[in-house]
């Protein structure tokens, strides 16, 4: 985790409130935890001058203080309490109250499926809503019971997915889809279109799985041309991982690419020294120079922090213009690289607007300095907030409602396509730009009316993280 300098109230004693149990069933305080959450926020939200209650002066005295921790019987409420604007701005920090686990799951372990899928509204106005899967991960459970790209349900365990429901139906697990048929009724429009139950049904349980952020890598041969694909679903930080990226560039090198099309139309985000990595990768002629800034809260100026270019000379592939696949399933990291480059190459974006993240997070410790090292062994919980907002090196942000496509084309439920097929419509898309030699901007379908997907139901969702 990055080491951040800061100051905090020193707290001399603190009240008991309700009780939670330690990694040892011991008994720890609410307040005590509450006690942590009010530090680490303080000290390191991003947002900090907008809440009033994390003022330096809120509390005039140690007792008013102790007051105020003791009147949140849930450290979870005292968090959210914090938070700015949760529907606007910050819809992204969050709390655990086990980061064990979440450490895992920075190391791209999680408890899986194998079923990646979207969720949307029957029509756009609709409170029914249905599923339909975009790949599966290859040996999991999702994969043995045949589960495939396009498929749709409408139903968890024979209970029809609504707005009010899904997050609830979906967060065990365990549970059984009930499939369905799609009609779009041949228009391009939402409003006439339908689904409709079929009697088949698949079982699903999730088990801890490892997931390869590198989904597909192939060179297509585009007009007597090698082009480079690489569909990217996570920016995950591991040694391993990030060998087998600088891999898949090192043959594209040596397959001598004249284009690369980077799909990263399903990625959430992750690492920022990882997309600072993969901007490296594509280009190689701007070593050491900026790649994306880092810019914390008014008391924590002294840590901002300048990204470079990395020297991977024998792997990069200097290149001047890039097509990257992007989506509203796009998000933090995936937007870094896209805003990142386009201040140096020609960034062609083909998809939809994006989820529009431009904040970094790191992980805080209940520590005297928040990090990992000597944390407190009374308890597992630990926060993830905004820290640090990101800009390009012209000091561009990414849109708080995401990056507008050079090219709009969503995906169409009833031709989904296969992935790394040059006929999959996004993909085909950017090959026939290449053909071309064109940049378009001819919206050809109706908006995504996509109301989530399966990266909401793992914690470190849509999140772009601090090493």
């Amino acid at each position: 985790m990055k080491t951040l300098k800061f100051s905090f109230l020193l707290i001399i004693s603190l009240l008991t409130t309700s009780c939670f149990k330690d990694q040892d069933d011991n008994v720890i305080s609410s307040s005590k935890i509450n006690d942590f959450v009010w530090r680490g926020m303080n000290a390191l939200y991003l947002y900090k001058d907008e809440v009033p209650d994390l003022s330096n002066n809120r509390f005039p005295s140690n007792d008013e203080y102790v007051n105020y921790l003791n009147s949140y019987n849930d450290p979870k409420v005292l968090f959210e309490s914090l938070i700015h604007e949760r529907q606007n701005i910050d819809r992204f920090s969050w709390i655990t109250d086990d980061y064990l686990t979440l450490e895992q799951q920075f190391q791209g372990v999680s408890s899986s499926n194998g079923m990646s899928f979207g969720l949307r509204r029957v029509t756009p106005n609709s409170n029914t809503i249905f599923g339909y899967i975009r790949y599966v991960l290859p040996g999991t459970n999702a994969e043995n019971v045949g589960l495939k790209r396009g498929d749709v349900f409408y139903a968890v365990n024979g209970t029809p997915l609504n707005t009010e429901n899904y997050t609830d139906l979906l967060s065990t697990d365990s549970y059984e889809i009930n499939l369905a048929s799609y009609n779009d009724n041949g228009t391009p429009e939402s409003d006439d279109d339908s689904v409709t139950p079929i009697t088949d049904s698949k079982s699903l349980t999730k088990v801890p799985y490892t997931e390869n952020p590198i989904f597909i890598n192939s060179i297509l041969n585009v007009n007597g041309n090698n082009v480079g694909y690489l569909m990217y679903n996570k920016f995950t930080k591991t040694d391993a991982f990030e060998t087998e990226l600088k891999n898949a560039f090192a043959n594209f090198k040596t397959n001598n690419i004249t284009n690369l099309i980077l799909d990263l139309r399903y990625n959430p985000g992750g690492s920022v020294s990882t997309a600072t990595l993969l901007g490296s990768l594509v280009t190689g002629q701007f070593t050491d120079q900026v790649y994306s800034k880092l810019v914390y809260n008014s008391g924590l100026q002294a840590n901002n922090t300048d990204y470079n270019f990395s020297n991977e000379e024998n792997n990069s592939l200097n290149l001047n213009k890039i097509y990257v696949l992007a989506t509203g399933s796009s998000a933090s990291a995936s937007e870094l690289v896209i805003n990142s480059l386009r201040a140096y190459i020609d960034v062609i974006h083909i998809g939809t607007k994006t989820v529009g993240k431009s904040q970094a997070s790191i992980t805080v410790y209940d520590s005297s300095d928040f990090s990992r090292n000597n944390v407190s062994p009374l308890h597992t919980y630990a926060m993830q907030p905004l820290v640090a907002i990101t800009k390009n090196k012209n000091d561009v942000v990414v849109p708080s409602d995401g990056l507008i496509p050079n090219t709009e084309l969503s995906e169409a439920i009833s031709n989904m396509g296969v992935l790394g097929n040059s006929n999959e419509p996004l993909l085909a898309e950017a090959i026939n730009q290449i053909e071309n030699s064109f940049q378009a901007s001819t919206p050809t379908n109706s908006p995504e009316y996509i109301l989530g997907d399966s990266n909401d139901f793992i914690p470190l969702s849509k999140e772009m993280y601090l090493d």
